[in-house]
C-alpha cells in the first residue's frame, strides 16, 4: 500500500515540474522560430531590396526586432528605413 502511495505522490510531483517548466520552454522556442523568421526576412529584404535602394543593415537592434516582432518588426524596419 506504501508504495501505491508513494508512485501518487511521485507522478503528481512529476505533473506539476513539468507544468512549470513547459511554459518557459514553450515561450523560448516561439522566440527562437520568431527569430529565425525575422533573420529570413532580414535577408529577403536585403536581396529583394537592392534593386529598389532598400537595404537593412542585420546587426543586434535589427536582429532582435525582427526576432521579437517577426513580420511586423521587419515591415517596421522597411517603413522607418524609407522614411529616413
Amino acid at each position: 500500500m506504501d508504495i501505491i502511495i508513494y508512485f501518487i505522490i511521485a507522478m503528481v510531483a512529476l505533473v506539476v515540474l513539468v507544468k512549470l517548466f513547459s511554459w518557459p520552454i514553450k515561450v523560448l522556442v516561439k522566440l527562437l522560430v520568431n527569430g529565425l523568421l525575422g533573420a529570413v526576412l532580414l535577408w529577403l529584404v536585403n536581396f529583394f531590396g537592392q534593386g529598389f535602394g532598400i537595404q537593412i543593415g542585420i546587426n543586434a537592434a535589427t536582429a532582435l526586432i525582427a526576432g521579437f516582432f517577426g513580420v511586423p518588426g521587419v515591415i517596421f524596419l522597411i517603413i522607418f528605413k524609407v522614411i529616413l
